[in-house]
């Protein structure tokens, strides 16, 4: 109580006011009026000890379930008379209550991630947008990453939001950033989960996506139901690219769009960013991302036709093959980090799988039955290129290949 208070209420003691007069224009017990008009001495608090609680033997339960899913305080009152808690429902609301803020506190610091732990992922719909594919306007969608520590930020502009398409955006940004974090936390998208559980381990993951995390080993979080913040550096970037990039933004096809998202992805994240005090780019090296070691292929199997310069694309690069295959279409198969070709069931090329773009990787050798065409010496310029990629090729078991074309090497 204020000292200016106990004053008054002494004074209007003296005057004659009832103790009950005195309490119903304090709002307060008149046995508290009583106690401080007869005190000589401002009264001072002391705190005393806690009661015990019938709730308290039942408390670690409560945290332990409120960790695992959201439960309302009915539910786990419920759970607790089932363990034969004898408590009133007021007391666990109370305490379920003080628990939930306790939990937005933890998870909101918790979301400061570490170097290398954790990225985020989402969609964005962009219903005042079209694009022009295969001769018709389709709806246009955005996928975004960004991860958690260094604040990178990716995004794709894609037709639909199928698990294949969600997958091939994933290798993408995985590609641009040089490696993927331990984890990636996700909202409740069909996607990604399939049927949605209070415990996320009773939860059923889409398979195509549940065996492509397997492949690259980082782990799917699912976002809790009803706790919007977890996710929200994601959807804070969904909100900028709405209001920065795509305003006044100009295009004549989704390659035209995605080579403007990329050089909008490079400039803001050479950006100072607004709560780190840093740029992203400086910070992504302290990430030490996991490597990409080897591809994920969504088909196994791929036809690439031969260009007039012996060489096929794969992923945004060129790979050589024998030079007696121009203007053949020839099989793409890529595993553990290499690339194969195959003409009519033999293998005619074997490559390093290159991860980085516009990238040429020639054996000089495919090249030979060119240097010499109707009796005189022909110079092939290809093989001047400086941004040449001449990979020699180690021992390399090509059993799992041969069986995948049910054919021999050449």
């Amino acid at each position: 109580m204020k000292g200016n208070l106990w004053m008054e209420i002494r004074n209007e003691r003296k005057k004659g006011l009832s103790y009950t007069e005195i309490a119903r224009k304090h709002h307060i017990d008149p046995r508290t009026a009583k106690k401080y008009a007869e005190s000589d001495t401002k009264p001072v608090y002391t705190l005393t000890a806690p009661k015990p609680s019938k709730l308290d033997p039942y408390k670690h339960l409560i945290d332990m379930w409120m960790e695992e899913a959201p439960y309302s305080a009915v539910r786990i009152h419920e759970k607790l008379m089932e363990q034969g808690c004898d408590c009133k429902y007021t007391i666990v609301r109370q305490y379920v209550a003080t628990r939930k803020a306790d939990l937005n506190e933890k998870a909101t610091v918790r979301f400061e991630t570490m170097p290398g732990l954790q990225g985020q992922v989402d969609w964005g719909f962009f219903e005042n947008y079209k694009v022009l594919e295969n001769g018709e306007y389709k709806k246009l969608y955005c996928f975004l990453m960004i991860l958690g520590y260094s604040r990178m930020r990716y995004i794709e502009f894609v037709t639909d939001m199928s698990a294949t398409t969600l997958i091939k955006c994933h290798i993408n940004a995985f590609r641009y950033f040089g490696g993927y974090p331990e984890e990636i936390l996700y909202d409740n998208m069909k996607q990604v989960v399939v049927k949605r559980m209070m415990k996320q381990s009773e939860s059923e993951l889409n398979k195509q996506f549940e065996d492509f995390a397997g492949f690259y080993g980082y782990k799917p979080i699912l976002c809790r139901p009803y706790r919007g913040q977890t996710k929200g550096k994601v959807e804070r970037t969904v909100r900028y690219v709405r209001e920065n990039f795509m305003v006044g933004v100009k295009y004549n096809s989704l390659e035209h769009l995605n080579s403007q998202a990329h050089a909008w992805c490079n400039k803001i994240n050479a950006k100072v960013h607004g709560t780190t005090n840093e740029r992203p780019i400086d910070r992504l090296p302290v990430e030490n991302l996991q490597p990409l070691k080897r591809e994920y292929i969504m088909d196994k199997i791929n036809l690439r036709r031969v260009e007039k310069d012996c060489l096929i694309s794969y992923a945004g690069n060129k790979y050589s093959v024998p030079a007696e295959c121009v203007g053949r279409d020839v099989t793409v198969i890529v595993l553990d980090h290499m690339l194969a070709a195959y003409f009519e069931g033999k293998q005619i090329a074997l490559h390093k799988l290159s991860y980085s773009k516009n990238t040429f990787n020639v054996n000089k050798e495919h090249y030979k039955s060119m240097i010499v065409k109707s009796g005189f010496d022909v110079e092939n310029t290809l093989l001047n290129n400086p941004d040449l990629m001449d990979l020699s090729i180690p021992d390399h078991s090509l059993k799992k290949y041969d069986e995948l074309m049910g054919g021999a090497t050449l």
